[in-house]
């Protein structure tokens, strides 16, 4: 059968809707479970990675996004764990900029520890990727060291210059940590906003077993807001990406907040986002054990008819939201993934 006189199957184009008419233009993709830090909030110190051998490969991780593109994505954002320690990363990024330059895709990004800016931020630019969030949780090179278990806030500090004198334009994400960092995140804001960097705040997550429990973590991103209210004018804004981030514009700086409740408030109403990890999993939603597997699929078959099938499946079982809680009686998470895996 000569594929030249065959059309492609109409599912290989059909936009991505899901069963609450949210249509998906959002993809993330971790393309390693891997990190060079050990957030205490993310992993256990004595983290177990999966086998390499269990990776899609860049390649396939280029077809599996490139079919996404083809089914109306137009947003590609590379997680980890941290993106940048995968051996020969930038040829991934450099093959999907050509969706960028056929105008198939509006934007290519990532989020990244900082680590290994220093080294890829000049190259990230020349591929296209124009804006990129670094996880930066405190300015205490001391504190910064706890949380990350063996991090150098200094070198993270040189890698968001390195990015941001490359022409990339810098978001920071911070955990709001009960007891550790809530005193400082009207510094924190203040040093990002003098540098042109926007903030966003997140309230810790109950995913994987990180070896103690969360409750002592948490802190309610309502309570961060009345605390920065007394001190700062903050005007909410009207901006709707179809993400979790509600953001507020704070006078005194003349910056940009974002609050990111899954505990306090759940945002899923507009989500057009799906995730998939770097072994070809497909997750519809953060907070769901759900999963999908395109691996299979994708390796079945040299043309696409089967993943596109099988991304129509799982599209269609995309629950309406999630239901983060922290468990204070068992002490457990609510998903057993870790962050890692999931790619955020």
């Amino acid at each position: 059968m000569s594929g030249s006189t065959q059309n492609p199957p109409e599912s290989l184009f059909r936009p991505m809707t899901d069963p609450f008419g949210r249509t998906i233009r959002y993809l993330r993709v971790s393309v390693t479970d891997r990190c060079d830090l050990r957030c205490f909030y993310c992993m256990s110190e004595d983290m177990t990675f999966l086998p390499k051998a269990d990776l899609l490969t860049l390649e396939e991780l280029d077809r599996l996004c490139s079919a996404f593109v083809a089914k109306g994505v137009r947003k590609i954002r590379l997680t980890g764990g941290e993106p940048l320690v995968r051996r020969n990363v930038m040829s991934l990024v450099r093959s999907l900029s050509r969706h960028l330059g056929s105008d198939a895709l509006d934007e290519l990004t990532l989020t990244t520890n900082g680590s290994q800016l220093a080294r890829f931020a000049g190259e990230l630019r020349d591929c296209g990727v124009r804006r990129i969030n670094v996880s930066l949780d405190t300015l205490d090179p001391a504190k910064f060291r706890a949380i990350t278990r063996w991090g150098d806030l200094d070198k993270v500090l040189a890698g968001i210059e390195a990015a941001r004198a490359a022409g990339l334009a810098v978001k920071i994400n911070a955990v709001a940590l009960k007891n550790i960092n809530e005193d400082e995140i009207p510094a924190l804001m203040q040093w990002a906003h003098g540098n042109g960097m926007a903030l966003t705040l997140i309230e810790v997550m109950p995913m994987g077993d990180i070896g103690a429990g969360r409750i002592d973590q948490y802190v309610p991103l309502s309570l961060v807001r009345a605390r920065l209210a007394a001190h700062f004018t903050l005007t909410d804004l009207d901006e709707d990406t179809g993400g979790p981030a509600r953001y507020v514009a704070v006078s005194e700086t003349g910056g940009k907040l974002g609050f990111i409740t899954p505990m306090t408030h759940n945002f899923c109403e507009s989500c057009n986002r799906v995730r998939i990890t770097c072994t070809g999993t497909l997750h519809t939603c953060l907070g769901h054990e759900d999963a999908s597997d395109l691996r299979k699929p994708l390796r079945a078959s040299a043309d696409n008819d089967l993943l596109a099938a099988a991304i129509d499946r799982a599209i269609g079982l995309k629950p309406k939201g999630h239901d983060f809680i922290i468990d204070r009686r068992h002490n457990r998470p609510s998903v057993s993934r870790h962050m890692s895996v999931t790619g955020g």
